[in-house]
């Protein structure tokens, strides 16, 4: 067993390119926010503001009692999109990236010399010289080195900001235990729980469980993965096509209303479009949720066929829209879905729809083609009129946008 992969992960990231770019925001506790209202919560933190105990997920209230001092600041992912790939460059410079995992992680594939604990640590130390001498002293990132992604990725959490670790073969497996499962990735609050059910305690009880206990424990697959990935295997995964897409908004509080559910819900549903469009695929399920405090969700799913078209999804989102709740419960969430996604080679068309189906290609081609020329709010279908400001540009974790389909200018 070698040294295989490199693992950078980049720190507190949102904020640190906040700091990197604003230089006033520099040693100071501040909190992104994806929207500025008091109703909602941190989506990331400077490591000042993290020393007060506040973190994602952070009430922005509960921030403010837990640092008086904390300045929030409103979220700009088209910037940390462009950044991202400014970053992946740069670490390119050094050595190939072999995959982007998500906005703030991508993985080094080692390879010959570099397979050498001493050249492993030296590339290290020339991707952070480098960073830092082209992207800014703010934009730090910490390192893990092993044998394989997963234990790489545990190396790099070992020590932050701005730390490397480096976790070599014969350190296998003690190395790993004196480590929480929490620690390790793939294992949430839930699934501690579970694996504390099957006796499972500690990382020396998960490491001595056989592939069918783990296949048990997890009830799938990725139990025997696990089995691997705590070897220094690196586990093969069948790439699966794209089964669904959304979009989904915390409302501002003047939109927390029927009204401006509608809205933003046509904004979503036709940035989701223009998305889909962008793949080449057509929808044949469409759902939308929406969030009430003190108040179950309120959630609508249809088959719908097969389509990319937005008028003919709208007519669906319209049809929801008439069994919404009457209740006085505010409204602070949506979200739009298409799933069972399909090529159009998929699809038996009737041959009788052929004509409307070639006008409405037409019409959403023209569309799409003057909104990225001129800006995505050149063309669009009144329902989002109320909503042009709302439900911008978002980073999911597993989803990195692309800034020519999803930007909002």
């Amino acid at each position: 067993m070698q040294l295989n992969a490199l693992y950078v992960d980049f720190n507190s990231y949102f904020a640190s390119v906040e700091q990197q770019l604003v230089p006033e925001l520099r040693g100071r506790p501040i909190g992104v926010l994806a929207v500025m209202a008091e109703t909602t919560c941190c989506i990331a933190a400077s490591y000042e503001a993290k020393a007060f105990g506040i973190k994602t997920g952070t009430l922005v209230s509960e921030a403010r009692k837990l640092c008086p001092d904390i300045i929030f600041v409103e979220a700009r992912p088209p910037v940390y999109v462009q950044y991202h790939h400014f970053l992946i460059d740069i670490v390119e410079s050094c050595t190939h990236v072999e995959k982007v995992l998500s906005i703030d992680e991508m993985v080094c594939k080692l390879t010959g010399s570099q397979q050498q604990p001493e050249n492993a640590l030296k590339l290290a130390a020339k991707i952070k010289s480098t960073l830092a001498e082209k992207a800014g002293d703010f934009i730090r990132c910490s390192i893990g080195i092993a044998p394989n992604t997963f234990l790489a990725k545990v190396a790099s959490n070992m020590q932050k900001p701005d730390g490397c670790v480096l976790i070599a073969p014969h350190e296998l497996p003690q190395r790993l235990y004196g480590l929480k499962l929490r620690d390790l990735n793939g294992i949430g609050k839930q699934m501690e729980a579970r694996l504390n059910r099957y006796k499972i305690t500690t990382v020396e009880q998960l490491y001595a469980a056989n592939r069918q206990q783990l296949q048990v424990a997890w009830g799938s697959v990725e139990g025997e993965r696990m089995y691997d990935k705590l070897r220094g295997i690196e586990p093969y995964y069948v790439k699966n096509a794209r089964s669904s897409l959304g979009h989904s908004h915390v409302m501002p509080p003047e939109q927390r209303n029927e009204v401006g559910v509608r809205a933003v819900l046509h904004r979503l549903l036709q940035k989701a479009c223009m998305r889909m469009r962008s793949y080449d695929l057509l929808a044949s399920r469409i759902s939308v949720k929406v969030k009430f405090r003190n108040q179950p969700s309120w959630q609508k799913e249809s088959a719908v066929s097969p389509t990319d078209n937005t008028l003919r999804l709208i007519e669906a989102l319209e049809t929801f829209m008439q069994q919404y709740p009457k209740t006085d419960a505010e409204p602070y969430a949506v979200g739009v879905s298409f799933s069972g996604l399909v090529t159009a080679d998929e699809v038996a068309r009737d041959l009788f729809q052929i004509a409307p189906l070639e006008s409405e290609k037409k019409l959403n081609r023209a569309i799409d083609t003057l909104n990225a020329k001129f800006g995505k709010n050149t063309i669009y279908f009144g329902g989002a009129h109320e909503a042009l400001k709302d439900a911008p540009m978002r980073i999911a974790f597993n989803h990195i946008p692309d800034l020519d389909v999803e930007s909002d200018t």
